[in-house]
């Protein structure tokens, strides 16, 4: 009996009801007869028909019972052919000797049949499967593996029996997006290959969708538990899966949503009232820390100290349960021994209490009686719906809120705009009060054992806090992870994320049946994650507070051109090397402004870039340098390296400059021994690094991320877009946001504009200098939307008309509105449907009200604006004001 199908090479969507294909077998009834037979691994013909089946290509799936079938099967598929056993008791085949590749003829594959079924004899053997010979491919593996938080992840590399050797791969999360996808093919480090290094191209294109086939086929099938196509044989005009392998098992429960959203954690952070349950006097016990930092940091609610013991506990009565308490309470903190805590959280729950901070320790993490009591207490929780942060944590800091929980006890703390999770308490305590002199946080939170509240939702919360503009997390490991990555993906839009994830090494591997769940290790998982949601992860606490620090005080770069001034070529030459690792650029200055830098400096002074000031370097020389580099388009962030014996000269000369939102980070070397000074200057809001090094990586990630999030931002505003192709005029019109690469789109736009269109546009005379194509063609989409309509013209797309809207920073929710439109096409239809479609745009982008003004002059324009519904303001001697309320 023949089963299964023979294809075609190269295909990117084979056909359906090829010769002997078996019609029919959906991946469901594939899975379920395994699964119904006791089998986690499907045989590759198996494999081969679910993956055909969503339109992967493979080298077939004919299977013989014979050896006349065999060789019958060889004769219709053409010679060379490979051969291979077929057998649930044989998962490697290559290894067990279950593959001859490269038969020639009928007496070589006669050989290799009697030859296999000798050597499996005692496996149940289903049969021999006939492929034919593929032809020779850059070897790639794609691969998908379960991860017992992240949920299924897929995984693409460079293939081959030396894949686990190489471990050139990349993962992501299922699912995948096309942009998750193009980016595991670039990070490998044979991507080069790919794109036709000594040699033709593979097709990337194909190879991209193919990722996509494979995500949407486990999301689909949630039974399939690991799936390896190895080797995948990629070519320049597509690919074959030469074997695929599968485990399949009956899915897991679909993860849970979050018990509550991020608001309903708002009394967590700021309560109106509070209990102590432990609150004490006696000091050096912890009860009395928690309870004196409260009031000695001007908590502004309510406290209660529970305490059956104190009459009064620091001036406040006290109460000998939180049941005696006569008003409401929206937080208790237990500070008691595990053995009381489980009472005292239960007559929390009884009081009506909604959130509890459990920093007791003695629970889960100090073995199974601990974890017995762990649980009893999460079952209570569960019925009367209280949340609790911990245990064994060291509770919650709000500085916004006056507000410490902390139980080491900690001096003054200014209002700061970090927001930290931590896994560990002593990021609440000693690592704080170290940090509280160059660093000010808004929020910490520690988590401790995280029984109810994770570090997920913490994050969830932060990212809608108006205090904090930089989350940093210490974790030291991560639940409910698929919800995780989603979480952190929408947190990383609104503002950075960095994460320190401890237990990068694994003490061992267990055995696995992929190659892929080889590979899939806890720390490639977590930094795929990451990498994924935008995440920036941190190598070291050290790299952690460098990072944070540089966020926390200075704008993210707008472009990649740094101005590095330094008394020393050395430290010039180190932050040059680190710049260009880190993806940024030592700045090209304009003639003008080198002529200027000349003037500034002596004679012996290099005016190139890193600028040498030698040892001679002054305040006021620095001050004259980072203002002309202010001025310069090109220049967009600034590492100066400073003198550390005379550092404190510079505090002010720093202070005083105007950046106009361009980054400066200080290069102090052996600042460890020159404190006061760089808290100085830590202080005055510019972060001090020892090395010139890290003051570049610390650049270089701000503007990374600076890039991500305008392109996730673009991406959701394109994604709101009515339309993107519709007919203007009975000619095919695109519409779409300008991007920074269309700087050549717009210049021959602009330069076929007539000199009335610009002047009406501009109002004033206007051309394409490099400049303004940087200007208006790198949009920050925080501030401004810029829609273009194109149309093709032979082989090239040509804009026709470019429609603005730019936010108002002075007025929420208003915009200026602004269109030009080509000459060819004026006094046609275009610019009343850019205008449509720009005003959709700013409605679901939120905006209430959209103004606009025009010369008198302008008819057309005037038009465009009635026909919009726009009320006209007003005139003056020239313009006419017009207003479209949206609300």
């Amino acid at each position: 009996m023949t089963r299964g199908s023979s294809t075609s090479q190269r295909q990117k969507e084979p056909a359906s009801g090829q010769d002997g294909r078996l019609l029919g077998d959906e991946p469901a009834e594939i899975i379920h007869l395994a699964v119904r037979e006791n089998r986690s691994y499907l045989m590759e013909h198996e494999s081969k028909e679910i993956l055909e089946g969503a339109g992967i290509a493979t080298t077939g799936h004919l299977v013989a019972r014979s050896e006349d079938e065999a060789l019958a099967l060889c004769e219709k598929t053409g010679f060379p052919v490979a051969m291979k056993i077929v057998s649930p008791d044989v998962v490697h085949k290559s290894d067990a000797g279950g593959v001859r590749l490269n038969l020639q003829s009928a007496d070589e594959a006669r050989k290799a049949y009697r030859a296999m079924m000798d050597t499996f004899k005692y496996q149940h053997i289903e049969g021999i499967t006939i492929q034919r010979m593929a032809a020779p491919g850059i070897e790639a593996i794609i691969g998908v593996t379960r991860d017992p938080s992240f949920g299924p992840l897929i995984m693409f590399g460079l293939g081959g029996v030396f894949v686990e050797v190489l471990r050139d791969v990349s993962f992501r999360i299922l699912p995948i997006t096309e942009k998750d996808a193009a980016e595991m093919i670039e990070e490998i480090r044979g991507s080069d290959i790919l794109k036709g290094y000594r040699g033709r191209p593979v097709d990337l294109q194909s190879l991209r969708r193919l990722l996509l086939k494979i995500s949407r086929l486990v999301d689909e099938n949630p039974e399939i538990h690991e799936l390896d196509l190895n080797p995948l044989f990629l070519y320049p005009d597509g690919y074959v899966a030469v074997d695929a392998r599968m485990f399949v098992r009956e899915p897991a429960q679909p993860e849970g949503a979050a018990a509550t959203g991020a608001k309903s954690l708002h009394d967590l952070f700021y309560p109106k009232s509070i209990a102590v349950i432990g609150a004490s006097d006696v000091k050096g016990k912890l009860g009395a820390n928690v309870f004196c930092n409260l009031v000695s940091h001007g908590y502004p609610g309510k406290l209660y100290p529970i305490n059956p013991g104190k009459e009064t506990v620091m001036g406040v009565r006290a109460y000998k349960s939180i049941r005696d308490v006569p008003d409401p309470v929206d937080l208790a903190i237990v500070i008691v021994p595990a053995k009381a805590a489980e009472a005292a959280i239960a007559d929390c729950c009884a009081k009506g209490v909604r959130f509890v901070v459990v920093e007791a320790a003695g629970f889960a993490e100090s073995g199974k009686e601990g974890k017995d009591a762990q649980a009893r207490i999460e079952a209570v929780i569960r019925k009367h719906g209280c949340r609790v942060l911990g245990p064994n944590c060291s509770g919650v800091i709000n500085t916004h809120h006056n507000m410490v929980q902390s139980i080491g006890l900690l001096g003054d703390l200014k209002k700061g705009n970090v927001g930290m999770v931590a896994q560990a308490g002593v990021y609440a305590a000693g690592i704080l009060t170290g940090l509280s002199n160059v660093l000010d946080f808004g929020i910490v939170a520690t988590i401790g054992n995280k029984m109810d509240i994770n570090e997920t939702d913490i994050l969830e919360y932060l990212s809608n806090d108006n205090h904090i503009s930089v989350i940093v997390m210490y974790m030291e490991d991560i639940r409910s992870g698929k919800r995780f990555v989603d979480v952190a993906s929408r947190a990383a839009v609104r503002k950075p994320v960095i994460v320190l994830k401890s237990g990068r090494t694994e003490a061992g591997k267990k055995a696995v049946s992929s190659h892929t769940a080889s590979l899939a290790g806890d720390d490639e998982v977590n930094s795929a994650a990451f990498r994924q949601s935008g995440v920036i992860r941190a190598r070291d606490n050290e790299h952690l507070f460098a990072l944070t620090r540089a966020f926390s005080k200075q704008p993210v770069p707008k472009g990649n051109g740094v101005m590095v001034i330094t008394y020393t070529g050395s430290l010039g030459v180190a932050a040059t090397d680190m710049l260009y690792l880190s993806g940024m650029r030592l700045a090209e200055l304009e003639p003008y402004f080198q002529q200027r830098l000349k003037n500034a400096l002596p004679d012996y002074a290099s005016v190139g870039n890193p600028i040498d000031c030698s040892f001679s370097m002054t305040p006021g020389q620095v001050k004259k340098l980072i203002e002309i580099g202010v001025e310069s388009n090109d220049v967009q962030s600034f590492i100066v390296v400073l003198q550390g014996e005379i550092l404190g000269s510079f505090v002010d000369v720093m202070k005083s400059v105007n950046y106009k939102e361009k980054p400066a980070v200080c290069v102090v070397a052996c600042k460890e021994f020159m404190i006061h000074d760089v808290v100085r200057m830590e202080q005055a809001g510019f972060p001090v690094y020892s090395t010139a090094e890290m003051a570049a990586e610390a650049l270089g990630q701000m503007y990374a991320y600076g890039v991500r999030r305008r392109n996730a931002i673009t991406d959701s505003i394109a994604r709101r877009l009515t339309k993107d192709t519709l007919s203007v005029d009975d000619v095919p019109v695109r519409l779409r946001l300008i991007d920074s690469k269309d700087i050549g789109l717009w210049t021959d736009f602009v330069n076929s504009c007539s000199p009335k269109s610009l002047w009406l546009r501009f109002l004033s005379p206007f051309s394409a200098t490099p400049e303004r194509a940087q200007r208006f063609c790198n949009v920050n989409p925080e501030e401004e939307v810029a829609l273009v309509a194109e149309a093709r013209t032979g082989d090239q797309y040509k804009f026709l008309g470019i429609a603005r809207l730019i936010k108002n920073k002075r007025c929420e929710g208003e915009a200026e509105y602004a269109v030009i439109i080509s000459d060819s096409w004026q006094n046609k239809s275009l610019g009343i449907t850019l205008s449509e479609q720009c005003i959709e745009l700013a409605k679901k982008e939120g905006y209430k009200t959209i103004r606009a003004e025009t010369l008198q002059e302008n008819y057309a324009m005037i038009r465009i604006f009635r026909r919009c519904a726009f009320n006209f303001d007003g005139k003056d001697e020239n313009m006419v004001s017009m207003t479209l309320n949206l609300s």
